[in-house]
């Protein structure tokens, strides 16, 4: 998939923390077309890549709209956005890719957004607007001050929507247990935010039907003793190989590297962006072998299934090779 280069033509800061940025093509002409809940890799002047969804009409040809909460202790990604970006700057993205699907068979579509968890959600809301499939938007912020779109997210949603202000105290906002504790006839729920939302909302839905709860991660919901089981983990990796399908190339992957690794190294082009199993962007599909499966994007049934793999963090099960659809 080739690259993008893109120009900023807007600048907007929408909270103290959180800016949007519109880009559109810098030769002119349209954009390549994207879904809802889509997203942009955006590689940084460092030489990150980056993720970052598109929340703008679906519709529109002529531009992208993303939106970022600046993250002092972060990698840097967003500190760059925010910082050192100008109106009239050049980057670079991958094309739209698509982790967060929308299912626009759901009887009803019920959005759960907290804080900059809105972005990919406010462009599911337009395209549920334009198809009149019926939903409703749960908006969880601190205050009405730290609220992204506010206005465009209440000419949206108008009557199918629902504001939290909580203060920075989660037991003072939205009541997950009670407004999630009957699944309603063919819905289908979606939500993005930070950690603490994910997790909370996650055990709340555990008793919805199977495929009808999908999430998005904007960074790791991991509590810190999964982190520390995983590195103790990857303490005792071993090597393996892998074969790639399209080729019949064989490669190894020693102990102290990932597939990511050894891929980029052997000049494969995979996309990937966290580097750490919450992103999705380096889902490849698995054609033969067991993975250890390390990451946070795919479901447990997805994993069980053994299909895909996260090539940034997962690796193959003691003696077996894993086979990729590369």
């Amino acid at each position: 998939m080739p690259d993008l280069e893109l120009k900023v033509t807007v600048i907007k800061e929408l909270t103290p923390s959180i800016k949007m940025f519109e880009l559109v093509s810098a030769v002119g002409g349209e954009l390549p077309p994207f879904q809802a809940g889509a997203h942009i890799n955006v590689r940084t002047c460092d030489g990150l890549i980056r993720s970052y969804s598109l929340a703008n009409d679906p519709a529109e040809r002529d531009r992208y709209v993303t939106a970022v909460l600046r993250e002092p202790e972060g990698a840097g990604g967003s500190k760059w956005m925010h910082d050192e970006l100008k109106v009239g700057d050049l980057l670079t993205s991958s094309e739209p890719l698509q982790d967060f699907a929308l299912d626009e068979g759901a009887g009803l579509s019920i959005l759960l957004a907290g804080g900059i968890g809105i972005t990919p959600l406010m462009a599911m809301g337009y395209r549920l607007r334009a198809q009149r499939l019926p939903y409703h938007l749960h908006y969880c912020t601190k205050a009405p001050e730290d609220t992204a779109f506010m206005d465009e997210v209440k000419a949206l949603f108008g009557d199918d929507l629902t504001f939290y202000h909580d203060g920075g105290d989660p037991s003072k906002g939205i009541n997950l247990e009670e407004t999630f504790a009957t699944p309603p006839d063919g819905a289908h729920l979606y939500f993005c935010g930070p950690a603490g939302l994910i997790n909370a909302a996650q055990a709340a839905t555990a008793h919805w039907p199977e495929g009808k709860v999908h999430f998005e991660l904007f960074a790791s919901a991991r509590t810190e003793e999964e982190v520390a089981e995983i590195a103790a983990r990857a303490g005792a990796d071993q090597a393996f190989e892998i074969e790639l399908a399209q080729s019949g190339q064989t490669l190894t992957v020693p102990a102290d590297k990932s597939i990511l690794d050894v891929l980029l190294d052997s000049g494969f082009g995979v996309p990937y962006a966290c580097e750490e199993g919450w992103c999705g962007a380096c889902t490849t599909d698995l054609v033969a072998g067991k993975a250890e499966h390390r990451d946070e994007v795919l479901s447990d049934a997805e994993k069980a299934a053994n299909t895909k793999i996260q090539v940034c963090i997962s690796r193959a099960l003691p003696g077996e090779k894993l086979v990729l659809d590369l």
